[in-house]
């Protein structure tokens, strides 16, 4: 079947429905899957758009066409996900573009936790079978089952912490009328806290916001409640839920490389000279303050598969991404939001500090530009012109170009997903940062 190449990406596949993404590619992508797989059962979840259920129709109907059964675990977030397939030991497909605007769709897949299918690993083999339908003839018919375990994961994350450790902090969480919300409020209905929550209903249409927190317009509202309900902290979560991200009592969103460096530090109390990764793009904050508190930080590529990967690989604890992903070795290396926000409250009950307090010494040592993109015509030209002007620089490639000088640094790279160039600039000032910024984006800029 002729298909748009482009949907089958790094980490996943997407596209806009019905134009990229249809019922007839979800039958022949479930065929393919199930097919690749050799799965006799898959487990299969979907998140709240709006051609969600046909598409989950379609996906399921070409898995069991394929002779596999299906576990249906409903609308469920993605670390509910990541959860089930772990339970069950089961490989699995949940229906969603996760931040990606209303018009999307796409499927998240795993092998087998912590393994998940990418680009050079299954997704393009799945192309390739959609694309010449090269499928076995099945040996039998699959059938459906449904399977609810939403009390099972709310056990499992609340084992996490020490929840008679909590205090009554106010809590304010924006889920965007994504995934989080009703799982969210379960696991919340058993802490000491109270949260007050905004848009906590799934509803496809995106009434009022978009679902990427990264995006200032899709935080504001929360910030600013924050700061009008004299909220201790505040939580966003992404459309499909496995990226988080804090807003501190101030009002001021907090830089994924940040929480990261906090997390990883108090991750390292409970777990004296642990692994932790973090990712090409981040703040130095991250590598120091873990290695001042005697854990060994590893730096890696970006994307959850590469970091799923190597986690189970190095026996790593935590590890964090720019962007709000964050992995927990006791979550069996997958990412989520809900978990996050736990540790948060755990942390600040027990250091008996503020978000803003415990944040103020990097913020006084570690001044960062935040990721800034650009729309670029030939991304390998503008990575060569780096390379070659800041050549006395020590410089990588492990993703994109990571250039360090020892009073700044700076990682460019491609996206997986669109024609841009992604830059991360870091200084040991904030003067220094900005003249550094606009420098590197003049030349990225042509």
């Amino acid at each position: 079947m002729q298909v748009n190449p482009g949907i089958f990406k790094a980490y996943d596949i997407r596209g806009i429905y019905p134009s990229e993404l249809n019922e007839d590619v979800a039958f022949l992508i479930g065929r393919a899957f199930a097919s690749f797989l050799q799965a006799e059962t898959v487990v299969v979840g979907r998140d709240m758009r709006t051609s969600g259920p046909s598409i989950f129709d379609a996906v399921t109907r070409g898995l069991m066409h394929q002779g596999a059964d299906v576990i249906n675990i409903g609308m469920v977030s993605t670390d509910q996900y990541y959860f089930a397939c772990t339970k069950l030991g089961l490989p699995g497909m949940m229906v969603t573009a996760s931040h990606n605007p209303k018009q999307y769709n796409g499927f998240k897949m795993v092998k087998k936790m912590p393994q998940l299918l990418s680009g050079d690993a299954g997704i393009q083999d799945l192309r390739k079978l959609v694309e010449s339908e090269a499928f076995d003839e099945p040996t039998r018919q699959g059938s459906m089952s449904e399977l609810d375990l939403s009390e099972e994961f709310i056990e499992s994350v609340l084992q996490l912490i020490d929840v008679a450790s909590l205090k009554s902090l106010k809590v304010i969480a924006d889920t965007g009328n994504g995934m989080v919300g009703p799982i969210l409020q379960r696991v919340y209905e058993r802490l000491p806290v109270e949260l007050i929550g905004l848009y906590l209903d799934p509803d496809g249409t995106l009434p009022n916001h978009g679902l990427d927190p990264l995006q200032p317009e899709n935080r504001a509202e929360l910030e600013a409640r924050v700061v009008s309900e004299n909220a201790d902290v505040g939580f966003a979560f992404d459309g499909d839920g496995d990226r988080f991200f804090a807003i501190d009592n101030r009002g001021q969103f907090i830089s994924g490389d940040f929480m990261t460096a906090l997390m990883g530090q108090y991750f390292l109390e409970k777990h004296p000279g642990a692994k932790i990764l973090y990712d090409v793009r981040a703040s130095w904050a991250v590598p120091e303050l873990i290695g001042a508190a005697g854990g060994v930080p590893l730096m890696e590529r970006v994307g959850h598969a590469f970091i799923k990967a190597r986690m189970s690989n190095e026996g790593a604890i935590f590890a964090g991404e720019v962007t709000g992903h964050y992995y927990f070795g006791d979550f069996n290396y997958a990412d989520s939001g809900v978990i996050p926000s736990l540790i948060i409250l755990e942390m600040l009950s027990k250091k008996g500090k503020t978000l803003s307090e415990l944040l103020a010494p990097l913020e006084a040592t570690y001044f960062i530009s935040g990721e800034i993109n650009t729309k670029v015509a030939d991304v390998k030209a503008v990575l060569a012109t780096l390379a070659e002007k800041y050549s006395d620089a020590e410089q990588h490639t492990m993703d994109g170009l990571s250039v360090n000088y020892l009073d700044w640094h700076f990682n460019v790279r491609g996206s997986n997903t669109e024609p841009l160039l992604r830059l991360n600039l870091e200084a040991r000032s904030k003067e220094l940062m900005e003249a550094k910024r606009d420098e590197v984006l003049a030349i990225i800029q042509g």
